[in-house]
């Protein structure tokens, strides 16, 4: 296959070349002309095109895949946290196991920080620290009690913050917990410095703002990270209209070396309907995409939304089921401003009660403003019924599934959050794969470290930390997961057009491996990114 009258740039050959078209071809090698795919077939059929500038690159029996499409992530915060947040995580992602070790990471933090900033750190988890709890305010006071300090949970859905912290929020003991959040509070009554999910808003939005130049810092370190795992359209969950204008400056200045799709929230898209706010940056590079809303938090926090209880209950609570972030009908009216407008919902859901929600509002949206192929997508999906696939299927629903918590929760959705039963079936891969449902994976960096490779090792073998696989019969194949993390991931965010396949026309973003993923389901994890390669140029690791 050729494009006619189009000079070949570049000539990829001796290769595994997996295309993931509709027919999932295998080529022998492929042209490229400036940005674009212009030839894929047999060696000889290719080389007819070439001319005696075309540079020949020999991948010395590698495998050629579409680039890694992240299909949910935070771009921004992962570049964040990375460079101004002290690493809490536990094994295997870090190494704190006590509160000690995080109190001295933070203090850590502390010597390297601005006497003006705020102290930060990100990822503790309370199941993996010794004591098996959160940090608490007078944890944190031992970090400083001049200075504001945060630690964020490994969920991104919890905070735990110290006097200082609480004080400057205006956060005392006759707060009253905010419509879905929660202020945990010592047993006389005063905030111990945990807070749950809209109780952290008032703690996030003092944090000092950053500079537009610390913010292109952020995205252009994680988007190198990115790269270097192969991915070259990345995602940013819920984009504030400052941060898309960051992204835009980042794209202007040159230093974003992969495509990104901005998630923007309620507020945001207001600005972009009345054209208040406007990009500069080309769509194939920065694409405004689905519109971001929350129905719950995290099921290994205890704020996700469960229709029965938790397995070990929280709190000496047995009947506790986690909360809906908004109320139902208030969900089912942004769903339906979002379609109002004509854009793509994306609904973060980890509870089966709050897929229920969103499922109600997509219907009643679908009825008041219809349109076909909107593709609502599901953000983690997590405990999906089987009910709940069938009407997703019916709505036209795109589940994203967070699936790497088999690997990095799976053994404490057994034994602490889900129980047996539940946690099998986590994250049920097959069976919308049964249903003729086309979905993805994701891995929701920095909750956990981009990995796409990773990420579908986790989807086929379902192996937890400890080795145990939990719910095989969820497993993937392997050219079900790559397919999940390329044409689909495209497909998810109405770019199937452009990216996601090696095919005629489309963008000429590859990723090099060292061997083909699709040979051994069990080595896919060991298996290295060699190059990634964006608009037909190879990136600088």
């Amino acid at each position: 296959m050729y494009s006619p009258g189009v000079k070949l740039d570049t000539l990829y050959t001796n290769a595994t070349i997996l295309t993931m078209d509709s027919d999932d071809r295998r080529v022998d090698a492929v042209g490229v002309s400036g940005d674009r795919i212009a030839a894929l077939g047999s060696l000889d059929e290719v080389r007819e095109h070439a001319t005696p500038e075309t540079r020949e690159i020999d991948l010395a029996d590698r495998t050629l895949i579409p680039g890694f499409i992240d299909s949910h992530s935070h771009l921004a915060m992962a570049g964040d946290v990375e460079l101004r947040n002290a690493n809490l995580n536990s094994p295997p992602i870090g190494d704190v196991k006590t509160m000690d070790e995080l109190v001295e990471r933070l203090r850590n933090r502390a010597d390297h920080t601005p006497q003006d900033d705020w102290i930060l750190g990100m990822g503790y988890d309370d199941t993996l620290l010794a004591e098996k709890t959160h940090p608490t305010r007078r944890d944190l006071d031992r970090v400083s009690t001049t200075r504001p300090v945060i630690a964020r949970h490994v969920s991104g859905h919890i905070a735990a913050a110290n006097g200082r912290a609480l004080n400057l929020c205006g956060i005392t003991r006759d707060t009253p917990d905010p419509v879905g959040g929660v202020i945990r509070r010592e047993a006389s009554g005063e905030p111990n410095g945990v807070l749950e999910e809209s109780a952290m808003f008032a703690l996030m939005g003092k944090l000092p703002q950053t500079s537009e130049e610390q913010a292109i810092r952020a995205i252009e370190h994680a988007a190198r990270s990115y790269s270097a795992r192969g991915v070259t359209t990345a995602q940013n969950g819920f984009t504030s209209s400052r941060e898309l204008q960051h992204f835009d400056a980042a794209f202007s200045s040159g230093r974003v070396p992969i495509r990104v799709v901005a998630w923007p929230g309620l507020g945001t898209m207001g600005r972009l309907v009345n054209g208040s706010l406007k990009l500069e940056t080309p769509d194939e590079f920065l694409t405004v995409g689905a519109i971001k809303l929350f129905a719950d938090g995290s099921i290994q926090g205890y704020t996700g939304h469960l229709s029965q209880p938790y397995h070990v209950p929280f709190n000496d609570q047995p009947e506790y089921r986690g909360y809906a972030m908004v109320p139902r009908e208030m969900l089912a009216d942004q769903i339906a401003q979002i379609y109002a407008a004509g854009y793509q919902v994306a609904v973060h859901t980890n509870g089966d009660a709050a897929i229920d929600d969103f499922l109600h509002g997509v219907e009643k949206a679908n009825a008041a403003y219809p349109r076909p192929d909107a593709r609502p997508i599901a953000v983690h999906a997590q405990m999906s019924r089987e009910d709940q696939l069938e009407k997703m299927r019916e709505l036209g629903v795109v589940p994203s599934f967070f699936c790497l918590h088999t690997y990095y929760w799976g053994d404490r959705h057994r034994d602490i959050f889900l129980g047996p039963d539940r946690a099998s079936r986590i994250s049920p891969l097959r069976s919308a794969a049964k249903l003729g449902i086309r979905f993805t994976i994701h891995t929701d960096s920095p909750v956990v470290p981009m990995d796409q490779l990773l990420l579908m090792w986790s989807a086929v073998n379902r192996r937890t930390t400890s080795g145990r696989i939990l719910g095989e019969e969820q497993c993937l194949t392997p050219l079900e997961a790559l397919r999940a993390t390329t044409i689909d991931s495209a497909w998810q965010m109405h770019l199937e057009q452009s990216r996601g396949s090696i095919e005629i026309g489309k963008l000429a973003d590859f990723a090099v491996l060292d061997r083909n993923p699709l040979d051994d389901p069990e080595a896919i994890r060991e298996i290295q990114v060699e190059a990634t390669i964006v608009a037909g140029r190879e990136l600088s690791s």
